[in-house]
């Protein structure tokens, strides 16, 4: 599968993931609190690979995969794409490309031990939208439309099991997923790329 067509591919996962979250919410009336962002700024978020995919090749295609491979930021803990001075609801520098667990957490569902599903959300919205989350918790565990976490791992796996089986932290899976795009181009004549050893 070529490069264009593995980015289409998660692009539609994630498209599909944000209606679905996007009529979850609606439904519930939950919502991230406006400049929060607490929840991105734990330092032992992991992703994989493939859901970063689109954001390194908008990165190749904005010129810019080399300097990202190049950023310090990749080393440290906490992501590496969040900015603490960005207005707005969270502090996602590339909101349109974050990857699949930024979307999934706060309004989603697990399967817990019984095969019931099980909300996942974050303490601010328990806390300062405890009936919203009681009504959406309870409604989730009947069965309403929520998100499952399992199923949307599960596409992603159908697309590229190697790039959607590990979990990395996360500034690792966004240093793979460059790489792999870099690597991509490398290897086309009229695309070439030099990758730094």
């Amino acid at each position: 599968m070529n490069i264009e067509q593995l980015v289409r591919e998660v692009e539609e996962v994630f498209l599909t993931l944000d209606e679905e979250i996007s009529s979850f919410k609606h439904r519930t009336g939950l919502g991230c609190k406006s400049g929060c962002g607490r929840c991105c700024l734990k330092p032992d978020i992991e992703a994989t690979v493939l859901e970063f995919i689109p954001y390194a090749h908008h990165l190749y295609k904005q010129g810019k995969a080399m300097e990202w491979l190049e950023n310090p930021a990749l080393s440290n803990s906490l992501c590496a794409i969040l900015d603490s001075n960005q207005p707005g609801i969270g502090h996602c520098t590339t909101y349109a490309h974050r990857g699949m667990i930024c979307r999934l957490f706060g309004f989603s569902a697990k399967l817990n031990k019984y095969g019931s599903r099980e909300l996942i959300s974050c303490q601010v919205i328990k806390t300062e939208q405890p009936e919203a989350f009681l009504t959406a918790y309870t409604e989730t565990l009947a069965g309403s439309p929520t998100p499952l976490m399992r199923d949307f791992y599960m596409k992603m796996y159908a697309i590229d099991w190697e790039l959607s089986q590990k979990f990395y932290p996360i500034n690792t899976a966004i240093k793979k997923a460059i790489e792999n795009v870099l690597h991509y181009y490398a290897y086309r004549e009229d695309q070439g790329v030099t990758i730094p050893q």
